[in-house]
């Protein structure tokens, strides 16, 4: 349902009641019980917020952006080139201190390519005032990630990425650098999406991930100097453009420094419906590289309910300052699990999903591999 479109046609009468019920389901966020669940808010609640108008946008909201347990946000119309990543400080608003770092401004109402090596700063068409008691976390989208392309989320006042304070009000941002692979973006490409969440969640469980070396082609290592890849383009791209097919030997592979590589992970990977988890970095000592830049996984995610059991997590790899080698079943990252707030109105995949029953897959970009 496209929340905002269908707000502006609706009856006075029709509005007043619409406009009751999310005030008071926002206010039982808060009010309902002294002690109130803490936890991640579902689909239902992030609706209700938008009735109420704690989360706004430019566009009307569209129709498949609330996510079971998350909310897709989508870039605005201008971005720009800054010759550094930065935080905007406790005393200081994004746009203060882009002053300082903008090289020039894009406009991507008639899209727009951000090379690799590149750092930008966009606005997003989302803008926040949350009511007390609620604060949010975001991540790359799976998509974002698996074409090693970095973002954080920039909030006004803020001094840590990704994490937005409880209660804020103000515009959002994020900060996009591709890595690897140029990238053709523009306004209404979704590359992060954002978690909201009551008071602070308990962490119900912390499930080592390990990975899985023993298929024919156990992974892809991304291709230097590729073309464009285009955001918004799905099964548009020829994988063998982009990726170099992996095979192990004797159970093993070797991590070349600075190189992205996808592969899948040993276990299958199953987030029940009460539950949302986040995929973590692994401590240094584990191993030289980063694993995961995409850390959401949404109820439902694998299970049997929702017809997708035994579906893997597929893990972004890149290694740091010295070739490592990886073994099969070697543990590469954490699966940290946190409670819902109530059971969300739709799980994983019931939309349609293009990683839900996933085993080693690239992104939702490329043709099938073969």
């Amino acid at each position: 349902m496209n929340l905002m479109a269908a707000a502006s046609v609706k009856g006075e009468t029709n509005r007043a009641l619409s406009d009751s019920r999310a005030a008071a389901s926002v206010a039982a966020m808060n009010d309902a019980a002294p002690n109130p669940l803490a936890g991640i808010l579902p689909c239902q609640s992030i609706e209700a917020l938008i009735d109420a108008g704690a989360i706004v946008a430019r566009r009307p909201f569209d129709p498949d952006q609330v996510q079971p347990a998350s909310l897709d946000l989508r870039l605005g119309t201008r971005a720009w080139r800054v010759r550094a990543s930065f935080l905007p400080g406790v005393s200081r608003k994004v746009v203060q201190r882009l002053e300082g770092v903008a090289m020039h401004e894009l406009d991507l109402s008639k899209g727009a390519v951000l090379e690799k090596g590149c750092v930008y700063i966009a606005e997003l068409q989302e803008k926040l005032a949350l009511p007390a008691g609620v604060s949010a976390r975001a991540n790359p989208k799976s998509s974002t990630g698996r074409v090693d392309v970095f973002v954080r989320l920039l909030t006004d006042h803020s001094a840590a990425f990704d994490d937005v304070a409880e209660g804020y009000g103000g515009p959002t941002f994020v900060e996009i650098a591709p890595q690897t692979f140029s990238i053709l973006v523009r306004a209404g490409t979704r590359l992060n999406q954002l978690r909201l969440k009551r008071g602070t969640p308990a962490r119900l469980e912390s499930r080592s991930v390990g990975v899985d070396l023993t298929s024919e082609v156990a992974g892809f290592r991304a291709r230097r100097h590729a073309g464009v890849i285009d955001m918004d383009r799905e099964n548009g791209h020829d994988p063998g453009d982009y990726w170099e097919p992996l095979v192990p030997r004797h159970g093993e592979l070797l991590l070349d420094p600075g190189e992205f590589y996808i592969l899948a992970s040993k276990q299958p990977i199953e987030i029940p419906v009460l539950q949302a988890a986040e995929m973590t970095p692994i401590d240094p000592s584990v191993g030289e590289f980063r694993v995961h830049y995409a850390g959401f996984f949404d109820p439902g995610f694998g299970t049997a309910e929702a017809g997708a059991a035994g579906s893997r997590g597929v893990l972004e790899v890149r290694s740091h300052e010295t070739p490592f080698l990886l073994e099969d079943g070697q543990t590469v990252a954490r699966l940290v699990y946190e409670p819902l707030t109530e059971r969300p109105a739709r799980l994983y995949g019931e939309q349609g999903s293009h990683y839900q029953r996933q085993g080693l897959k690239l992104s939702k970009h490329f043709k099938p591999w073969g």
